[in-house]
């Protein structure tokens, strides 16, 4: 109950920000909107070149990446903390958070909520929308509860694996160029699994498993029995467990390992 009253005052003077200063707000939300466009857009352009991707066709890819948008939206939404070495540990804001009675990782996703996201994971459902009728998909009730298991467990796999990595700062004063590196792994998730070569596929789905983001859980839907997608989705919600535990026992283990500002 403490924790949602919390929330709540965050989200509430988030608002009250956001409407001083209106214009960078909708601004934000259409930059946003722009980049998902163009990822779209360039799908789009690889299909004029090509019937199909992996024996996967436009519709399909599209599909997918109407999927890849929602989980990916809540996870900026909610766990927006790319700058976390620079702001925390290097200007020392993280001194201010342990003194919290809350626990530190959620006081620090609380001051980098980021609403806007949202709406790519809004769009992210319309695509999937549209796609599923073009598909002749069939949609049973059960589709929804999956839906939204398989869209936590990707949730949950790009928390674990950022919160890993922002908890790399406790232990290294230089960890932020792996950002952008993780960042631009995480997009082959969004495409087919089977056109990486073995060892690509390996990483994407057991070490790095940006295609539980993506491309297995859609694959369920889709009912794609190439290389047992379809069956790995089930896993979605178990992989997103394990990783996040993996990365909330590193940031623990970072948190204490921390000395402050001044160390």
């Amino acid at each position: 109950m403490l924790y949602a009253q919390l929330f709540w005052e965050y989200i509430k003077n988030y608002a009250k920000t956001r409407l001083t200063y209106r214009m960078d707000f909708w601004i934000e939300i259409l930059s946003d909107m722009m980049f998902q466009f163009m990822n779209l857009i360039f799908i789009l352009i690889v299909f004029r070149h090509t019937p199909s991707l992996g024996g996967w066709s436009e519709a399909e890819v599209v599909f997918v990446y109407g999927f890849f948008m929602i989980p990916y939206g809540i996870f900026s939404t909610f766990f927006s903390i790319w700058n976390f070495s620079e702001r925390y540990i290097v200007k020392g804001e993280m001194d201010r958070i342990l003194t919290r009675p809350a626990h530190n990782l959620f006081q620090v996703l609380l001051e980098n909520v980021d609403p806007p996201s949202l709406i790519g994971s809004v769009v992210g459902a319309i695509i999937m929308f549209v796609c599923w009728g073009e598909l002749g998909l069939p949609f049973h009730v059960m589709d929804i509860v999956l839906l939204a298991v398989f869209v936590i467990g990707a949730v949950l796999v790009y928390a674990g694996i950022y919160t890993a990595l922002s908890a790399i700062s406790f232990y290294s004063d230089a960890p932020t160029g792996i950002v952008p590196l993780m960042y631009n792994i995480q997009n082959y998730g969004r495409y087919p699994v089977n056109i990486y070569n073995k060892m690509i596929r390996f990483v994407l789905t057991w070490l790095l498993p940006f295609a539980f983001v993506g491309v297995i859980p859609a694959s369920y839907f889709l009912e794609k029995k190439a290389d047992d997608l379809s069956q790995l989705a089930l896993l979605t919600p178990v992989v997103g467990l394990v990783f996040f535990t993996l990365g909330l026992l590193l940031w623990n283990h970072g948190v204490k390992r921390y000395r402050g500002a001044g160390s």
